[in-house]
């Protein structure tokens, strides 16, 4: 089984695969992190998954933004359990979800997760999104043509809108960078590191770089 989940705000998309879901836990600890809403879609080929292990599924979800939750499986038992929790579930041939898929993986390719720390001297380039889970160290260089997402420490320099796009931006745990780029204005990290550790986010304001409190939305 895998589970596509995609950012409709930033066309973050990551690809997910369970084979045991008695054990999805840290599958689903990082995208509690990250802001949605996000539109989630089962595929599960040749898979027979009962309502009690799709409702234990359903209940992780509940606990991140999520908009639109749909099943496509080749398997009857599946469609049954899926439409038993009132979850969008289609029927549809194996051929057809093995294609859905290999769409996805297309356009995923231009969207990059990187987990780990990006250490000095190390750059990371993505022709999409780029979403590091970890620290960006000094001398280390990560570039984006579209949004740059740093789940931990961002000291080095982060280049973000590489295309020219002056909306993109730069999102960190902490930002702290040496140099921030996006599309061609450039700014210098500031000299006093962050007194405060909550999320941030650089974007352009302008024709200046300016950083600002990244408010990520949660349920009440």
């Amino acid at each position: 089984m895998k589970i596509v989940f995609h950012n409709t705000k930033s066309e973050y998309l990551e690809i997910v695969s369970l084979g045991d879901l008695d054990n999805i836990h840290q599958t689903f600890k990082k995208f509690s992190s990250i802001k949605g809403p996000f539109k989630v879609k089962i595929f599960a080929i040749n898979e027979s998954i009962s309502a009690h292990q799709l409702s234990k599924l359903k209940s992780h979800f509940e606990e991140i933004n999520i908009c639109s939750l749909c099943i496509y499986s080749n398997n009857r038992n599946t469609i049954l359990s899926g439409n038993s929790l009132r979850i969008d579930s289609k029927f549809v041939k194996e051929q057809e979800v093995k294609n859905k898929l290999l769409l996805l993986n297309a356009k995923k390719k231009d969207d990059i997760l990187q987990e780990g720390t990006v250490r000095s001297g190390e750059r990371i380039s993505s022709n999409g999104n780029l979403c590091i889970i970890g620290d960006v160290n000094p001398g280390a260089i990560v570039s984006a043509k579209k949004n740059i997402y740093v789940w931990g420490k961002l000291l080095g320099i982060a280049i973000a809108g590489k295309g020219g796009n002056k909306n993109a931006y730069i999102a960190s745990l902490y930002l702290n960078p040496l140099q921030l780029r996006i599309a061609d204005v450039i700014a210098i990290g500031p000299k006093d590191k962050p007194k405060n550790y909550y999320p941030e986010i650089a974007v352009i304001d302008q024709k200046t770089i300016i950083i600002k409190p990244h408010i990520i939305e949660t349920k009440n």
